[in-house]
């Protein structure tokens, strides 16, 4: 048991750096996100200056607490973003996924092991130099209010976005072509996840129904674990509480993600090979 999870991990080791290596080359196209970041933060900045104009409080968020919570979003963004769901949808169309099936590692390990290196890039050339643009130029408090349970949140965030793009990838073993389902999801996922606004600011049957949904668990639930509070349908729950509904969340997710694997295995006709 020991050798199979040491050896797993030096596998992803191996990988993770591989990748980290490759996308280095390109690393000015993550540097670009220095600049997009706080340009997003400032529009921000004056929608919602404008909104809580004579306005101490909406919604049970003060302006101070919306501002970081945005700042906590776009930094848990660039730890967290995926894109095994476009990648696997080229290697499927294409009949390289065959490949996968004579090495000793199946495709989905893989394509974790490749996240964790690119999101390690992200962490160097995005998060940090943005965290410290938000803390030292916008004057925001981005410090998390836990430090551990922000990251044990943000760790779940990372495997729940796998999770869930690497099942939206593999219906292309039943449609070759699902861009379609990929561009309709990430709709979904950006105003559902939390990133656009917070989902306190949606009506409550739609709050209600997010704790049901994987999309609150990629965004709203590590930035108000990031902030140190949690209320949603006019329900509050401690940070402990949120993390053991959160790590549900991910068990779930990698379950269902773990079975459409198995099944869709069985679907693959290596078209392009």
């Amino acid at each position: 048991m020991f050798k199979t999870i040491k050896h797993r991990f030096q596998v992803m080791r191996a990988v993770a750096f591989v990748t980290f290596k490759e996308w280095s080359a390109y690393r000015s196209h993550s540097m670009v996100s220095i600049f997009v970041g706080p340009v997003y933060f400032l529009v921000q900045y004056y929608i919602w200056n404008s909104v809580y104009s004579g306005e101490s409080s909406i919604n049970g968020m003060t302006l101070p607490q919306m501002l970081t919570y945005f700042c906590a979003t776009l930094l848990i963004n660039y730890l967290t973003m995926d894109f095994a769901d476009w990648n696997l949808q080229m290697l499927i169309r294409t009949g390289k996924f065959i490949t996968f099936s004579l090495r000793p590692v199946n495709h989905m390990f893989f394509a974790l092991s490749q996240k964790v290196g690119h999101r390690v890039l992200g962490l160097l050339f995005e998060c940090i130099p943005c965290f410290l643009i938000f803390y030292l130029v916008f004057d925001i408090n981005v410090l998390p209010a836990n430090a551990f349970y922000a990251v044990l949140s943000i760790a779940m965030a990372f495997l729940m976005n796998f999770f869930i793009n690497y099942s939206i990838g593999m219906t292309a073993f039943w449609m070759v072509q699902s861009s379609s389902i990929r561009n309709i999801f990430n709709l979904c996922a950006q105003v559902f996840s939390g990133a656009a606004i917070p989902l306190v600011f949606f009506p409550r049957t739609l709050q209600l129904a997010s704790f049901f949904l994987p999309f609150q668990y990629t965004a709203f639930v590590p930035a108000m674990v990031y902030t140190g509070s949690y209320t949603l349908a006019d329900v509050t729950l401690t940070i402990p509480q949120v993390l053991l509904l959160q790590l549900l969340a991910v068990i779930v997710a990698g379950a269902v993600c773990r079975l459409l694997y198995a099944v869709s295995l069985k679907h693959f006709t290596g078209v392009g090979a």
